[in-house]
């Protein structure tokens, strides 16, 4: 009998969701926002492999082909995260055409430029066309490819320079061998925003290190087996940079890792020789900036928010080239600065000489004149490190001197120049960019250290954690989306990314400061976010307060990903990567346009998560640029609900919870509540109460010590979700 009760109880509970809850519906899927989707590329890297292993994880019990083995988070973050992430650099640097062609990017052009006469066609099939640039291309990919034992796929469109937007819905249908194959996964090079921005550029550079650090990080033999590096094995000759045939070690942890780690570090390291040499802007024209002697002080030269780039179509077989940049806005924007510097400061760390790891025994070999340039130390000339470390002493400079107002201890979003060439600073700043700016300075702390960056980084970490915790709390321990010198929090409701990139980037100033204050506020809130955005039984966020229909964007998946990760790793909240996991299946999944066998996808929905096949349609891998999620059936108004001041005590708790709440008038309260999972556990029976102060006592014996929901329901309208903790 009593497994019979309990059939019917899961099939009217099923029956239920199935009435009352509806799934994501995508409601823009041409907008690809480069920016925002390689930021959610970068945080679901981070919450795949490395969250599953830091969680302990054998990745070797994972099958793509084989769902929710061991388990669903494994799956979900050793499988799903991280192969989706590859699906968003794949579809933008390798196929798409959304930016410039390594054919024309600088190094590709000053090598070129020193090659013989008569080297016009030889790398190209004896084609001679009056360039040099489509063989050096051809000699590089052909290097690469013997280095690493791999040859290159056909017909992509390897860029180096990313535009800011473009249009997801390709001109051609996909083709079944699209995997060796890219012809038919470019897009519609009519519908692209040709226009450079130093965010789009920089996040997908991070993506691009992300993925290189993971590639180059150890060697192959020819039997593809990852070698591990010493410092004392090497695909080089003894005591020569050059590559060894003979001695069965080639570059990367397997034969397309070497290929595709070195050609992404060579569209690296020239999108930041095009930024520094191009890209630099002092108020009237653009040009370079020379890292080795730049001092703010002597006249400010910085990175526009958008530069727009007429081209030159070549004819015949040959990428459009580059022919003017022309400043259209020229704001300096936090976000765009930060994004590059994230990059740059990273690529420095992997390509730093001094380091010595089993990883970075594999980059030194990367690094030492062959594939890529030595540092200055060795050859006195500057290389690739020395490159990347510049550029980040001038981004960091050039943040510092036109968005950081050390008056107030805060960072602001915009800034300029006027007539005279001096900075005119803003006065506002979003949740979103207080959070980041203290995840990139992190980083730049500890890659600066000893110099005198570390502690103009430092001090500035400090205080912008403070100015969040002074002027962006509010009275419940949320945080307003922004907030304006002179004037006050922003007054707009406050939102789900707000909340996560504070969480973010209170985690990021905890490491750097060691300050136990702020990784309990960021704790607290954490664990608002929970209590005020989460609903377990439906597992997804709101993203705004109060509104039962979240409207998701990849900016908000970014940074929720982040939050919930670092809730974890740093702050030790053991419920984010279940959580984080449920909401990644029921939104993320739902998000995505389209995927491939790496995540399980075989053709036809082959894994039964509603995502379509890549070949035979006309999507991308990549995310739409906006869905939504109604959280309440028709017919329920939120605009009726109260708010009843709810409160739970004692909390943490072992057997009994007090509930005290307010009615506005008679009614019927209902207290369910529910575990991590949105499973129902305690169905506390609705009882009528009268207007005014009320309260209710709930036995717990039944749980289990854990995290649970605590959910409010006046009149069948849910009114108010706690979180509970039991400890027993």
């Amino acid at each position: 009998m009593k497994k019979t009760i309990t059939i019917m109880l899961m099939t009217a509970l099923i029956l239920i969701s199935s009435m009352t809850y509806s799934q994501v519906v995508i409601h823009n899927d041409s907008t690809f926002k480069t920016a925002d989707q390689m930021l959610l590329a970068n945080e679901i890297n981070e919450s795949g492999e490395p969250f599953a292993e830091a969680l302990g994880y054998n990745l070797d019990d994972l099958d793509p082909m084989v769902l929710n083995l061991p388990d669903s988070i494994a799956y979900t973050l050793g499988i799903e995260n991280y192969e989706y992430s590859r699906y968003l650099l794949g579809a933008l640097g390798a196929s798409s055409g959304l930016g410039l062609h390594m054919m024309w990017a600088p190094m590709v052009r000053e090598m070129a430029a020193m090659e013989p006469a008569g080297f016009d066609g030889t790398y190209t099939g004896g084609m001679i066309n009056g360039f040099n640039e489509d063989d050096e291309l051809m000699k590089m990919m052909e290097h690469f490819s013997m280095l690493s034992n791999q040859m290159a796929p056909g017909n992509p469109f390897p860029q180096f320079a990313d535009f800011e937007s473009g249009n997801t819905h390709l001109p051609q249908v996909v083709a079944p061998n699209f995997q060796m194959d890219y012809a038919s996964l470019l897009w519609n090079r009519s519908k692209m925003d040709k226009t450079l921005n130093p965010a789009a550029m920089g996040q997908s550079m991070m993506k691009q290190y992300l993925w290189a650090s993971d590639m180059l990080g150890a060697f192959h033999d020819s039997l593809n087996n990852t070698i591990e590096a010493t410092g004392s094995n090497s695909p080089d000759s003894l005591n020569s940079p050059n590559f060894d045939p003979n001695n069965n070690i080639y570059y990367g942890g397997d034969n397309m890792d070497g290929l595709m780690g070195q050609i992404i570090t060579a569209q690296s390291v020239n999108k930041t020789m095009l930024l520094l040499n191009s890209m630099a802007y002092d108020g009237n024209s653009l040009g370079m900036v020379d890292p080795a002697t730049y001092d703010p002080a002597n006249g400010i030269k910085y990175f526009p928010h958008r530069i727009a780039v007429t081209e030159d179509m070549m004819g015949g077989m040959m990428p459009p080239m580059a022919d003017t940049l022309i400043v259209t806005d020229a704001s300096s924007q936090l976000f765009d600065q930060l994004s590059f510097l994230w990059a740059t400061t990273s690529y420095k760390n992997m390509m730093d000489p001094t380091i010595n790891d089993p990883q970075h025994y594999a980059y030194h070999e990367v690094f030492d004149g062959d594939p890529f340039p030595a540092p200055m130390s060795v050859t006195g000339m500057m290389g690739p490190f020395d490159m990347m470390m510049g550029a980040s002493k001038v981004i960091f400079l050039n943040t510092i001197a036109m968005h950081y107002n050390g008056t107030e201890g805060t960072f602001v979003d915009n800034s300029g120049l006027n007539s005279s060439g001096q900075v005119v600073m803003g006065n506002t700043i979003t949740a979103n960019n207080a959070g980041y700016i203290l995840v990139v300075l992190a980083d730049f702390v500890k890659e600066f250290t000893g110099t005198p960056l570390e502690s103009m980084a430092y001090n500035a970490v400090v205080a912008q954690a403070n100015y969040i915790l002074a002027k962006f709390k509010d009275p419940a321990g949320g945080f307003y989306n922004g907030y304006t010198i002179g004037t006050g929090p922003a007054t707009t409701t406050q939102t789900m990314a707000s909340q996560a990139a504070i969480i973010r980037g209170l985690y990021a100033a905890y490491t750097a400061t060691n300050n136990a204050t702020l990784l309990q506020e960021a704790n607290n809130a954490y664990n608002y976010l929970i209590n005020s955005y989460y609903v377990p039984w439906t597992t997804a966020f709101k993203t705004e307060k109060n509104n039962n229909t979240a409207t998701y964007t990849p900016f908000d998946l970014a940074v929720l990903s982040g939050a919930l990760r670092e809730a974890n790793l740093i702050g030790n909240q053991a419920d984010a990567p279940v959580i984080y996991t449920r909401v990644f299946k029921t939104v993320y999944n739902r998000m995505l346009l389209a995927e491939a066998e790496q995540s399980g996808e075989t053709g036809n929905d082959s894994d039964g998560d509603g995502v379509p096949y890549i070949a035979g349609g006309t999507m991308p891998y990549v995310f739409a640029a906006e869905g939504t999620l109604q959280f309440f059936p028709l017919g329920i108004n939120p605009e009726t609900r109260d708010n009843v001041n709810t409160h739970i005590y004692p909390n943490p708790t072992s057997d009994v919870v007090n509930i005290e709440f307010n009615l506005a008038s008679a009614a019927s309260v209902g207290i369910n509540i529910y575990d991590i999972n949105g499973r129902l556990m305690i169905a506390h029976p609705a009882t009528s109460y009268s207007t005014g102060d009320q309260s209710e006592k709930v036995s717990l014996g039944s749980l289990n010590s854990g995290n649970y929901f605590l959910r409010l329901t006046i009149n069948n309208e849910v009114i108010s979700i706690k979180k509970l903790i039991v400890s027993k």
